[in-house]
């Protein structure tokens, strides 16, 4: 594969003309890029349109972050993920993405926000802006939304959550060292964060709603927190929560009552959910507590014929279950049935 960026749009695609697609992909991160593959190998035109950059949940990611799983099992397109790390960096991921998206010379229009979603099968228009307020409408036969989830936190809801000290994303414990620190979470991005910021010198105070460490953090990481906690390096409140942030210091609501702590920086890592406002804007209904999307299971099309979800808003709330892991086969399920449903290309000949 050639270290080349990835394809821009030609002059014929400027902003504001009408552009037609067989496919259009929402979402150009590892799953989306994964669709488009497999849709353009399977003969359709393809495009894909993403808010922000190339994977950009991934890029958003600590800037030193390294995956839970190994190379081959983030693989997409049959392309090898080389590697020498047995768990690759997010470094490794972003360059491996961006050469996979050269090599299939996918048509991906970066920082184009989808405003509106209008038509029915077979004829959907889709209206979009860039990042200077540009309009531009693509039309597409099917659309494949793969919109992840990283994008919107969960809020905590309480008074003090807007302050500028208050963050639901980490990047880098650097900015923290010798501070008060609050991370708020029980799973393994707040057992990472607390981790680090106690390394590079920050007085680390976690908070839990749970009784413990949730079981899911990852093998290698419970045992560290746990003996930070055990030690006292690390003081950690569990059962508790947070109910109130102010400029010095916070609240916490804790088994034995009220307990005023001294903070300067609070990290709020309590996880992320699908964007359902805009899946509902499109017509996709949801069910359950778990407001999982309706969609057939074999060929991820929607209750809205033309519509395909991939990725982790497959699971609705339930984000722990579908990873790139498994949502990169997506694409192929999708695929398979374009291939039944779709009429050969309009634009076969181009």
């Amino acid at each position: 594969m050639s270290n080349v960026p990835v394809q821009a749009p030609s002059a014929e695609t400027s902003h504001g003309a009408e552009q037609t697609f067989d496919v259009l992909v929402i979402g150009a991160g590892p799953t989306g890029l994964a669709c488009a593959i497999d849709a353009q190998q399977a003969g359709f035109r393809v495009v894909l349109v993403d808010k922000g950059c190339l994977c950009n949940s991934l890029y958003h990611y600590p800037a030193h972050m390294t995956f839970f799983t190994t190379p081959e099992l983030l693989e997409i397109g049959n392309i090898p993920f080389p590697s020498p790390n047995p768990k690759p960096s997010r470094n490794e991921a972003l360059q491996y993405y961006r050469q996979v998206a050269s090599y299939y010379k996918l048509d991906v229009r970066q920082y184009t926000q989808v405003e509106k979603v209008t038509g029915a099968d077979d004829s959907f228009a889709i209206e979009t802006r860039d990042r200077f307020g540009r309009p531009s409408v693509f039309h597409a036969r099917k659309l494949i939304v793969a919109t992840g989830y990283y994008d919107l936190p969960n809020y905590l809801n309480i008074p003090g959550e807007t302050l500028t000290k208050v963050m639901h994303y980490y990047d880098d414990p650097h900015p923290y060292s010798g501070l008060d620190v609050l991370v708020i979470g029980g799973k393994n991005s707040a057992a990472i964060a607390a981790l680090e910021l106690w390394r590079h010198g920050a007085r680390v105070t976690l908070v839990h709603r749970g009784p413990d460490i949730h079981r899911h953090v990852k093998y290698w990481i419970k045992p560290d927190i746990e003996n930070r906690i055990k030690n006292g390096e690390i003081i950690a409140h569990f059962a508790s929560q947070v109910v109130q942030i102010d400029l010095d210091s916070v609240i916490l609501g804790t088994p034995t009552g009220r307990t005023h702590l001294k903070n300067d920086f609070v990290f709020a890592l309590i996880g992320y959910h699908p964007d359902f406002h805009f899946l509902a804007s499109l017509g996709v209904q949801s069910e359950g507590p778990d407001r999982m999307p309706v969609c057939d299971a074999q060929t991820l099309e929607s209750n809205v014929p033309g519509i395909y979800l991939a990725g982790v808003i497959v699971a609705g709330n339930r984000t722990n279950e579908i990873f790139i892991e498994n949502g990169r086969f997506h694409g192929h399920q999708i695929a398979s049935d374009l291939k039944m449903k779709l009429a050969p290309s309009l634009f076969a000949s181009e």
